[in-house]
């Protein structure tokens, strides 16, 4: 047991020596201000051996405000404070010119890479003026012993000021020696001028001169002056001022005119539905002269009166809003519209009728948010007006229109439905009661020309109907049709009724006849029979004619001998060559046909669905029928083998003599030798065949005697029944595409000159929308369908694309001129603008901001010196023009001049004690300055002998 504490006691003291030499501790250092030096040049040196390169792998931070300048940092702790001390380097060895980025320190001072310790405090600052210096000594003291020649600073006083002093060892016996401070108000009169400025400096080496004007020093001169345009805000509120004077100017004078202020995009094409806020803030123009070597005060005084023309450098840097929104994320665009059109999109499936979303009564109404409102009866008529407004002229529906444009199965931006879409979108907030609301009572509008057999406007007259775009433009182009034959058939109905005798015998003989159609038939038959024209054989092409009742004017060809058989005939528009009837001697005459009538894209799905099921549909047999009818009329005696020769040659087999004999050519005539050999085909020839049987059962009946194969009045009304009962997300699948190609068709009028770029996100847009409106047009979309997510992104890419083209256009507009400041703005903005394209908008970074200076040539300056407009009386009164080199009546905004005096080191007294040969220029004092009229910076720099 005593062995075992003794040997207990003995790893205890051996532990006890063990834990004193750890915590040795060495006295050399006296202080812990030395240790504090030793801490700074332990840290320093880390920094010098890893050198810029490994800094940036360890973790160093990039400077926002620069592109090439990053820094470390390291906490210090002396006594009971703690210190920061950053060190700050450029990776490039190329010295920065000062229009480039510069730090604050490198632009007062002229260093590239320093130290800067401060200590971690709310204020940041050392307010005690022996601690400044006592921290200064330090730092140099360190860096002395590192051989390191970097400058070091440290912020004193208040931070408003500004203010720094720092040193730098120059490795010989100079030092050089910084000092910064700022005046912020009351700056006197002297230093608001060149000359007083240049006093200052000469007074920091010529103590002993007391008239600094008498004197000559060889001051090197570099001066910076920067000019502003006036923003958005100073050009309304000189409006306002303005638009209040004439204002009071009107009341007094009678019958003056209030004239309204004009916005900057009032003849750009969305400025129909909004009005774009100038994506350009204001543009800052920097003067730079080239060094000069001035002798005396008096050149300063010359100086400030000469004209910015007479600068080396002009730089023009754009101020743009941030992400070109200064409303962030509340702008009004299209883009913001059709997003929530699709979220109206989203909630139309909720009801079976556009009705149930206005009723109160409606069992899902308690779905519907509050803010779903619905905007007064005044906003719903002036919509209305402004649809349903009388155009005397029809606008050019493809004029603009891009390429890919019907690639998207919407509406015309002109016409009458695109026109409601856009509308739609601005109606209230844009949601789906007030969308309801609207489609109401634009159906009731619709039926109202319809009833009244108005024209419809914004739909083309052309008679035809356009298959590429969406159902409900189709349905509004054959209604368009629709009412034109009504208008057609009364205005005619009108024009028989003026001649008494002919009205009434043309109402008895419709009566006699007993016809059981309506009296709408009745009038057709009084007039048409007097609209049949002759048709030479010349003028004849040779084939099936086909021609509309409503269009053209048929007559009986040979109506003059009542003694031939040609006496009977009617509805001819002439013989067809040589041709001859089979069983007569005759040549056989061409009829009249009725034109073959319109359908819609539904009409044409449904006629392919009968011809699948029953082999023929409806519409083929009512056609068939028709040009039976008037061949037969044309052609009295005639057989079935007659019309197939005309209306079907393939099926009317010659025989291989007569395939040798004469030509067949219908413009020519087939054999003249009559009776023509030949046989129908096999597919005419089956007993029960469906064209004979037809042809056995139709009339003989010109065209102008037939029952319309398009009537007006069937079809109006079920396109208007169409329109009326629409499922709710039929008619939202239909407004989205048509909204989005109106709104892409709307943009793509902008005048933005020949950015490359712009067109190519343009095609884009239209190629991404195209693409992602798809699944409506094939009526593929459901409730629970991925498309409406699909939806929400297209809107977000829509918005940056608008956003580019705004500013694109903003761009153009000011530099029409010289086109290359605008293609080199949008160029630099596009490519820092492209990243966030891919992402929402939320999630675009709104710190970093937009920097591009451009140098100007000398034949774009005077465009850029007309943007700085002469002020007005309220600009001039409230700007006080106390500084020179005046721009078109505005002076700079900021002010930067740099005062240098170099010397021969050889020359001056501080060469005799050093040991070195020193032939070249030093620059032993630097001055620069940075201010206007109400503030003031001065920075200091002088070398002096230890």
């Amino acid at each position: 047991m005593a062995s075992s504490s003794k040997a207990n006691l003995a790893e205890q003291d051996e532990g006890e020596e063990a834990e004193e030499i750890e915590h040795f501790n060495d006295f050399t250092l006296a202080s812990s201000w030395e240790r504090f030096i030793s801490e700074i040049e332990a840290t320093c040196r880390q920094w010098l051996a890893d050198g810029p390169k490994r800094l940036l792998e360890k973790g160093a931070v990039h400077l926002d405000s620069s592109d090439n300048i990053y820094k470390v940092k390291s906490e210090l702790k002396n006594a009971a404070k703690i210190y920061s001390m950053e060190y700050y380097f450029e990776i490039s060895g190329k010295i920065a010119d000062w229009n480039c980025t510069l730090h604050d320190l490198q632009l007062c001072f002229g260093v590239k890479e320093f130290l800067v310790i401060s200590p971690q405090s709310a204020s940041g600052v050392v307010l005690d003026a022996p601690e400044a210096t006592k921290l200064l000594s330090a730092v140099s003291i360190a860096l002395a012993n590192c051989s390191s020649l970097w400058p070091a600073f440290v912020p004193v006083h208040d931070p408003s000021r500004k203010a720094f002093i720092g040193i730098q060892n120059m490795g010989t016996i100079f030092t050089r020696r910084f000092e910064a401070d700022r005046i912020g108000s009351q700056v006197p009169i002297k230093f608001m001028h060149l000359e007083g400025l240049y006093e200052l400096f000469v007074s920091k080496f010529a103590y002993c001169m007391s008239d600094h004007s008498m004197h000559l020093f060889r001051v090197h001169l570099l001066m910076k002056l920067t000019y502003q345009t006036l923003s958005n805000d100073e050009d309304n509120y000189d409006d306002i001022q303005e638009a209040d004077t004439e204002n009071a100017e009107s009341e007094t004078s009678p019958g003056c005119g209030n004239p309204n202020r004009k916005h900057w995009d009032d003849d750009c094409p969305w400025n129909e539905w909004y009005s774009a806020e100038d994506p350009v803030m204001r543009f800052d123009l920097v003067v730079t002269w080239s060094e000069k070597v001035v002798e005396s005060s008096l050149e300063m005084a010359e100086m400030e009166n000469a004209s910015p023309h007479e600068a080396e450098k002009w730089i023009l840097a754009p101020n743009l809003y941030p992400n070109l929104d200064s409303s962030k994320g509340d702008r009004i665009g299209f883009a913001s519209q059709l997003h929530l059109l699709v979220n109206a999109l989203g909630m139309s499936f909720e009801a079976p009728f556009i009705e149930d979303f206005v009723s109160v009564e409606n069992p899902g109404s308690d779905n519907l948010e509050s803010t779903m409102v619905i905007p007064p009866p005044t906003v719903l008529d002036r919509v209305l007006k402004d649809l349903f407004l009388e155009d005397p002229q029809l606008p050019d529906f493809a004029k603009d229109e891009h390429k890919s444009s019907r690639a998207i199965k919407g509406a015309p931006v002109e016409s009458l439905f695109a026109q409601f879409c856009l509308h739609s979108l601005w109606f209230g907030n844009c949601n789906i009661r007030a969308i309801a609301v609207l489609w109401i009572e634009f159906v009731q509008e619709i039926r109202w020309h319809w009833e009244e057999s108005q024209p419809l406007p914004k739909i083309p007259a052309n008679g035809s109907i356009d298959l590429a775009t969406c159902l409900i433009n189709q349905k509004l182009q054959m209604l368009a049709i629709c009412i034109g034959k009504k208008r057609e058939l009364n205005e005619e109905f009108e024009d028989c009724i003026g001649t008494k005798d002919d009205a009434s015998a043309n109402m008895e003989e419709a009566n006699k006849d007993g016809d059981e159609s309506s009296s709408f038939h009745a009038r057709s038959q009084a007039f048409d029979e007097k609209r049949d024209s002759l048709l030479t054989p010349e003028g004849f092409n040779g084939s099936k004619t086909v021609e509309s009742k409503f269009s053209a004017n048929a007559q009986d060809v040979h109506s003059a001998d009542k003694s031939t058989l040609d006496s009977i005939r009617r509805g001819s528009a002439g013989p067809v060559g040589s041709m001859k009837l089979l069983k007569l001697c005759q040549s056989l005459h061409a009829p009249f046909t009725q034109s073959a009538p319109l359908m819609t894209e539904d009409m044409h799905e449904e006629r392919l669905r009968a011809i699948e099921t029953f082999g023929f549909s409806f519409l083929e047999r009512e056609t068939l029928s028709s040009d039976m009818s008037a061949f037969k009329a044309a052609n009295p005696g005639a057989v079935f083998e007659d019309f197939i020769r005309w209306y079907s040659p393939t099926d009317w087999e010659n025989d291989e003599s007569e395939a040798k004999g004469p030509s067949t050519d219908l413009t020519e005539g087939m054999n003249v030798d009559w009776p023509p050999q030949g046989r129908l085909s096999r597919r005419m020839s089956e007993s029960g065949n469906f064209w004979r049987k037809i042809w056995d059962e139709a009339p003989i009946l010109p065209a102008s005697e037939q029952k319309p194969l398009l009537d007006p009045n069937r079809e109006g009304e079920k396109i208007l029944h169409y329109l009326e009962t629409m499922q709710p997300h039929q008619l939202l699948e239909q407004m989205v595409c048509s909204a989005f190609r109106a709104s892409a068709d709307t943009l793509n009028q902008t005048n933005y000159g020949s950015l490359k770029e712009m067109d190519t996100k343009m095609d884009q847009l239209y190629l991404t929308m195209a693409s992602t409106l798809r699944p409506l047009q094939v009526n593929l979309l459901s409730n629970t369908s991925d498309t409406i997510e699909d939806l929400q992104r297209l809107c977000v890419v829509f918005e940056h694309v608008e956003k580019l083209l705004i500013l694109a256009a903003s761009l153009h507009r000011r530099f029409r001129q010289v086109p290359r400041i605008s293609e080199a703005i949008f160029s630099n903005y596009y490519n820092f603008y492209l990243p966030t394209m891919g992402i929402g908008l939320a999630d675009v970074d709104t710190q970093k901001e937009f920097d591009m200076k451009l140098q100007l040539s000398q034949n774009e300056r005077q465009v850029v010196s007309n943007m700085f407009t002469p002020p007005t009386a309220n600009q001039s009164w409230r700007k006080v023009l106390s500084m020179g080199n005046h721009l078109n009546g505005h002076e700079p905004i900021l002010r930067e001049i740099i005062f240098s005096m170099h010397d021969n080191a050889s020359d001056n007294h501080y060469a005799s004690s050093s040991h070195r040969d020193y032939q070249q220029d030093t620059e032993t004092y630097r001055m620069y300055t940075c201010g206007t009229s109400n503030d003031l910076r001065v920075a200091l720099s002088i070398i002096s002998y230890d």
